[in-house]
């Protein structure tokens, strides 16, 4: 005889919907204000990978403080982030060039060189050295000088005194320095108010996330320094990429290249229609003299220098 809990128990078993697996949680942590290509493209490998992992981004440094995403990965803390070759210099100094300015002599050749034998090695150093793995690489955009007013600017001379918001850590210090300006290091999400209260002098960032950051309605001036073609990395903590089976890192892999594709299209385009809006807002967009500062650059990078692989160096720049 079938008891009535049984029944109701068979019967909620036979209309009980199934549950799809999502597999691990990859919570992915990045400084990238939520319009910019960089967190959207996180956004569609969240949605390439669903059935597969169950992926969440967080962008503009909500879960971890830009510059901690590193060695949370490492201490089992998070699973992914945006990693940047300063962050990887800071423990693979050798790998210290990539962080040089004037190093790239645009977004073709950057992508030569980690699409090449140079990213291969640098990608197998990364996983030795750090236990981080790179999945893809991303164009971060050309980092170019924003200022909160309006000032002559032709050579580094000419931004001596300048407080010029850097990324904390040494070498994004430097970069400032090779700009002739007194870096401030400072996280990406307090810039807007610093810029608006004049506790910085200005920024340098790419101009897609001057655009998607609304910096521009707090800065007066673009100087285009094109001081840096910067890349910047998806990358997963090993011991969680080596957890996952053939399926999920595969999902996972291609979801990154692929979207990190996207991101660089559209970027690109995005890149070559901020500056025509910027001066449509009224800020000035003004060319500089290059070779002033890629001569200062040479000054200020040669004692670092020392430390660097001057091999693969040779090779970034053979590949130009």
């Amino acid at each position: 005889m079938i008891t009535r809990r049984a029944a109701l128990a068979g019967l909620a078993a036979g209309v009980a919907a199934p549950v799809r697996a999502q597999g691990p949680a990859i919570r992915i942590s990045t400084a990238a204000p939520p319009l910019d290509f960089l967190a959207r493209l996180l956004e569609r490998v969240k949605a390439d990978c669903e059935g597969q992992l169950a992926v969440s981004v967080h962008p503009a440094s909500t879960l971890f403080p830009q510059g901690t995403e590193v060695e949370a990965m490492q201490r089992g803390k998070l699973e992914m982030s945006t990693m940047t070759t300063f962050e990887v210099a800071q423990q693979a100094p050798e790998l210290g060039f990539l962080n040089r300015g004037y190093l790239f002599s645009g977004y073709p050749h950057m992508r030569r060189v980690f699409q090449g034998i140079v990213g291969e090695r640098y990608r197998k150093i990364v996983a030795d050295k750090m236990g981080i793995q790179i999945l893809a690489t991303h164009y971060l955009g050309t980092r170019q000088l924003g200022l909160r007013q309006k000032r002559q600017v032709q050579a580094p001379s000419d931004l001596a005194g300048v407080r010029l918001r850097m990324t904390a850590g040494p070498e994004w210090l430097l970069l400032g320095r090779a700009l002739g300006a007194s870096p401030v290091p400072l996280g990406l999400p307090e810039v807007y108010a610093a810029l608006k209260t004049g506790t910085i002098d200005g920024q340098e960032n790419p101009l897609s996330v001057v655009h998607s950051a609304r910096f521009y309605e707090v800065m007066e001036q673009v100087s285009l320094t094109a001081h840096m073609i910067q890349p910047v990395f998806l990358a997963i903590a090993k011991p969680v990429w080596d957890r996952l089976d053939p399926a999920q890192q595969t999902a996972l892999g291609d979801a990154a290249r692929n979207e990190a594709a996207w991101g660089d299209e559209a970027r690109l385009q995005d890149e070559a229609a901020v500056a025509t809006s910027l001066v449509g807002r009224g800020l000035a967009v003004d060319p500089v003299d290059i070779g002033a500062f890629q001569a200062n650059a040479d000054q200020v990078y040669a004692g670092p220098a020392k430390a660097w692989n001057r091999g693969l160096m040779q090779q970034v720049q053979a590949a130009s």
